[in-house]
């Protein structure tokens, strides 16, 4: 059994819920630390909700060489019903060349490939140049409040340099190396709260009915072209998530009405401008109403440039393809790296089972991704001296 599969099977055994780390980030501090990464803990939130964070950096021999920082997650969400799993999900097993557990695929497959490349990397260039670095959390699958926001926090506040972030998220689609992402939408939720005057059904004349006040409004919220896009992010779209409006009696008007809507939206557009523009569509239709936002992230973005070309190098060496740079998806910690280091790219394994009951990833996917991640560390760390 190669490396990689033996650290992940470590890892999946340790039933990290969010945000309890279950102890993987200790595992890998202990990893870590005897080739010379200097560890840090930077734990954050309440008792009831405490988050792991580990924050490692092994420096360089040139002080002002490029430092590249791998950053994940060690938390996983709920396996849901056990019952429905064919195995165990915090017991790693194989079926048909594949490895099952939760975690395997989002991220702990990811984790387990940086990790044996920084091993492997270090092993082989000792006096490299360049300065790698580890950011882990447990809390990217949660409120992703006290985590690598947190982190980043302090690595600004302290004036650390990051010249660029590999993030460990599952990006491909069919085969390792196909699609990287190069940026991600921000996201933007609304609560809607219509208010209206409950009475009879039978006697309309004496209630206001908030579901057909808002009616009108809300079909055209849905059919507006918020922008168009450009050549790196689809446009901006808009979707209502929950509607909640009465009593459950037939012969009842409801006297309120509550929308749940999201804005997933492009660098085309801002989070002031998206609500500008519903206030004054809401105001334009005369509803009584109050409105609460929640801005979960704002869009980044990294250009085509030195980090993009040598993971696209690295891939195509290794595997003999090219890859996509994609921006589609949901959120990621990206957002927060985004803000202290100008290149961040998120590459990982195939996505197909993420969350999903029996996760799991091809046995053999992860020797290639960790080689990719240590070409990577190779082609930026490296001075044409270094050994």
């Amino acid at each position: 059994m190669n490396g990689v599969l033996a650290l992940l099977e470590q890892l999946i055994a340790r039933p990290s819920v969010t945000p309890d780390d279950a102890g993987c980030q200790d595992l890998i501090a202990a990893r870590l630390a005897p080739l010379g990464f200097e560890i840090e803990r930077m734990d954050s939130g309440p008792s009831s909700f405490r988050v792991s964070n580990l924050w490692a950096l092994r420096r360089g021999t040139d002080a002002n060489g490029p430092v590249l920082m791998f950053a994940g997650h060690t938390d996983v969400v709920p396996p849901g019903r056990l019952d429905a799993w064919a195995s165990d999900p915090f017991v790693p097993s194989y079926r048909d060349g594949r490895i099952y557990g939760r975690g395997a695929a989002d991220m702990k497959g990811s984790v387990a490939a940086m990790v044996i490349a920084a091993e492997e990397f270090v092993a082989a260039h000792p006096g490299h140049t360049g300065s790698l670095a580890f950011l882990l959390t447990s809390d990217e699958e949660g409120p992703s409040v006290d985590g690598t926001k947190v982190c980043c926090e302090v690595l600004k506040a302290r004036q650390q340099r990051l010249d660029y972030c590999i993030v460990g998220e599952p990006t491909a689609v069919e085969t390792v190396g196909d699609m990287v992402k190069n940026g991600r939408r921000g996201t933007l939720s609304g609560r809607l709260r219509v208010i209206g005057i409950q009475g009879h059904v039978a006697y309309p004349q004496l209630a206001r009915n908030p579901v057909h006040q808002a009616a009108a409004a809300l079909a055209e919220l849905v059919a507006v072209q918020w922008d168009t896009g450009n050549d790196y992010f689809p446009a901006t779209t808009f979707q209502i998530s929950n509607v909640a409006a009465g009593t459950r009696a037939t012969n009842v008007i409801p006297g309120d009405m509550t929308v749940d809507f999201n804005f997933r939206f492009c660098t085309e557009s801002t989070p002031e401008g998206l609500k500008a523009r519903v206030h004054e569509l809401l105001d334009r239709h005369g509803l009584e109403c109050t409105l609460d936002w929640t801005l979960g992230g704002e869009p980044f973005l990294t250009p085509v440039g030195t980090l993009s070309e040598a993971i696209a190098a690295a891939i195509h060496a290794e595997l003999g393809i090219g890859t996509q740079l994609s921006t589609t998806g949901g959120t990621s910690d990206g957002r927060f790296i985004a803000k202290i280091c100008p290149q961040v790219i998120e590459l990982g394994p195939v996505n197909a089972t993420i969350h999903k009951i029996d996760e799991n990833l091809p046995a053999d996917s992860l020797e290639p991704l960790k080689n990719i991640y240590r070409r990577t560390l190779e082609a930026l760390l490296l001075s044409p001296n270094a050994s």
